[in-house]
């Protein structure tokens, strides 16, 4: 409604023609209205409390064609402001204590009403992966994931998270009331019991059984749905999310562009960007960007993932039965779990990997990225490095960005959708020095190693320090390139020039949080900030997220050049364009290796094999025919296309740039 309308009583005459319409009150003084109220418009309808009332002349046509006036008709009112054009019929019960902005439609509901002082599922404490409330989470509705990882898994900096508690505390405080808001453009329909809720512009909220303290924070250019037999308790739904078909959802956070549906239960979780759940189970997942799980008897609990797909029947345990359900796992981002995986809590679990079959051991693969860690007899066998060479990789990394739901001009999260970053860098660095140290360890070269309660066969560790040397030379030659494209060197002080970095906040450690990837000093800083008031707001740490996404590219190549001066033995201030052109020999072969594993790997989806079940009544030919109509031919497909082409256009910007500095004067 518009707050600076005028308002007036109702005069004798619009009260009897409200009277013979059916309308009741008992202090009609308390009802005001706009100057061009008309109140044939209104019909059965009873009035209590204190009432103000908008104009009504827009006519509703719903999908079926159907046109209906606006108005208010079969309804109590109770201490309501309802704005104009606005359309209420059919209320079982009541609408009580709440704004009603101009063009809302409300049919066919029981009762809508706010009930006591609310702060609408702002400051709800989510238990989140530790059941008994350690690691818990106060939501508020610009709840970032990089804000709750911190809060969840920065215990450490305890005066930190305090004071980011604190401020939540004050948020909660600015936004609790007495009186609800149903916004703008907001269509609740076929409803029963809507308590303590406050409702963003545009939403469309049909069928829900009931929704009890929340926030829907929906806008114009990215609606929330709420759909059929949902009931949720304890929330906060962010714009252009889905939430539908019997999902129940208790004190749960779920972020920008999510899909919540078919039978979906939550409770005590946190859904940031682009996550969506089927059919399964959530309790107390920490769910970063990109979490997807689609299949019946999936539970995942007391877990952070990101970036993860869950296969059918994936399962973890986050209790030995002994002290209760306080062990937690972390699945580092791109990690996926194959059908009826299981992984035993406490377990840390690095980026890219592929979880199969049931591990019953704790387990830490975090120094050993891009794996698979496989169950054979009982036993937890790990392939360090291999995911690098999957074709499902690179194809899950291509996907994400194409899959962004979020429409919302303002996005929460700053997701960082890079497969190769000082973040998983640093973790190949780490795989590569570990795998040579066990080798050399051992001894003698052995048959198969054992590390953290995992077996690694002599094999695949050789294999692993090769991929993983193979994504290093990759990642640093793609820096490297970047950083002198496009220029002309005449002497070597030109081009170390170049090289020197402008920043050095990019040296260091990286983190990943929850889908923002940055220095750790960085990340430091911000705490240390809060922690002495420097920082001293929400707003002014949603900021400080925004500078560190912005300013990805500025640090990365801080960290990559200090990375490069210890492959190569020497700093930057001393390259040549030999060592250059050196480094860039060795990054045209490892980008054409890879690309090579990576075309082999999707031969394989070509392969005879792949062919059983087509060409149900026909032979060998009409098995082929079929295949090729469903899945293509193998060098048409799109992915393989791209393969060759990546590998054509890699070789000519490697010769481009060793052209270009071979010109140099020694």
């Amino acid at each position: 409604m518009n707050p600076s309308a005028n308002y007036r009583n109702l005069s004798d005459s619009e009260i009897i023609t409200l009277k013979a319409n059916g309308c009741r009150s008992d202090e009609w003084e308390r009802v005001k209205v706009s100057g061009k109220f008309d109140p044939v418009h209104c019909t059965n309808v009873t009035f209590s409390g204190d009432i103000k009332l908008g104009e009504y002349t827009k006519i509703y046509t719903d999908d079926s064609g159907v046109t209906t006036r606006s108005g208010i008709s079969n309804a109590h009112l109770h201490n309501c402001n309802i704005g104009s054009n606005v359309l209420i019929g059919n209320i079982g019960d009541y609408i009580a204590n709440y704004n009603i902005e101009d063009e809302v439609v409300i049919k066919n509901c029981g009762k809508i009403h706010t009930q006591g002082k609310s702060a609408f599922g702002n400051g709800t404490e989510v238990a989140v992966l530790n059941e008994t409330g350690s690691r818990s989470v106060k939501i508020w509705d610009r709840l970032s994931a990089h804000e709750a990882y911190i809060i969840a898994l920065y215990r450490h900096r305890f005066k930190a998270v305090q004071k980011i508690e604190e401020m939540v505390d004050d948020y909660t405080r600015s936004v609790s009331s007495d009186t609800g808001t149903i916004s703008r453009n907001t269509k609740i329909i076929n409803c029963r019991d809507i308590r303590n809720i406050r409702f963003g512009p545009y939403c469309r909220i049909d069928g829900v059984i009931r929704l009890n303290e929340g926030s829907v924070i929906s806008c114009k250019d990215d609606p929330v749905f709420i759909g059929q037999g949902v009931i949720m308790d304890h929330f906060i739904v962010c714009s252009g999310s889905i939430v539908t078909d019997s999902t129940l959802i208790d004190k749960c956070f779920i972020g920008q562009g999510c899909v919540l549906g078919k039978h979906y239960s939550a409770e005590n979780s946190l859904f940031f960007a682009n996550c969506a759940g089927f059919h399964g189970e959530a309790c107390s997942i920490f769910a970063g960007p990109y979490t997807v799980t689609h299949h019946k008897s999936t539970l995942l609990i007391a877990g952070i993932f990101s970036f993860m797909n869950a296969g059918s029947g994936s399962n973890q345990s986050n209790h030995m039965y002994k002290l209760g359900p306080i062990h937690q796992g972390i699945m580092e981002r791109g990690s996926k779990t194959t059908s009826d995986s299981y992984v035993l809590w406490p377990a840390r679990i690095g980026p890219f990997t592929l979880v199969m079959g049931r591990h019953y051991k704790n387990m830490d693969t975090s120094s050993l990225p891009f794996s698979y860690l496989i169950e054979s007899n009982d036993e937890s066998i790990l392939v360090p490095g291999v995911n690098l060479r999957s074709v499902g990789t690179i194809r899950d990394a291509q996907k994400w960005p194409k899959r962004d739901l979020r429409k919302d001009p303002v996005k929460i999260d700053q997701v960082n959708f890079n497969l190769l970053s000082p973040y998983t860098i640093r973790k190949m660095f780490e795989g590569r020095d570990l795998l040579v140290k066990i080798r050399s360890v051992a001894g003698a070269v052995s048959s198969s190693y054992t590390y953290n309660n995992m077996l690694i066969k002599g094999e695949s560790l050789e294999r692993g320090i090769q991929m993983y040397q193979t994504g290093i030379n990759k990642f640093l030659g793609n820096s490297l390139i970047k950083r002198l494209e496009n220029l002309e060197f005449k002497t070597n002080a030109d081009l170390q020039k170049r090289l020197m970095p402008e920043k050095s906040e990019g040296d260091g450690e990286w983190v990943d949080l929850a889908g923002l990837i940055a220095p750790q000093k960085i990340v430091d800083k911000l705490l240390d900030d809060i922690e002495s008031g420097k920082i001293n707001s929400l707003a002014a740490i949603e900021k400080e997220f925004i500078y560190m996404h912005k300013s990805y590219y500025d640090w990365e190549w801080a960290w990559a050049c200090e990375r490069l001066e210890k492959e190569a033995g020497k700093p930057v201030s001393r390259f040549t364009s030999g060592d250059v052109i050196n480094m860039v020999d060795k990054w045209k072969k490892s980008v054409i290796d890879l690309d090579k594993m990576l075309y082999e790997d999707a031969r394989k989806e070509f392969n005879l094999s792949s062919r059983t079940g087509f060409g149900i009544d026909g032979g060998e030919e009409i098995k082929k025919l079929d295949f090729e109509q469903v899945r293509g031919d193998f060098e048409s497909n799109g992915v393989v296309y791209a393969i060759q082409e990546h590998i054509i256009q890699k070789s000519a910007l490697g010769d481009e740039l060793i052209e270009r500095i071979s010109k140099i004067r020694e």
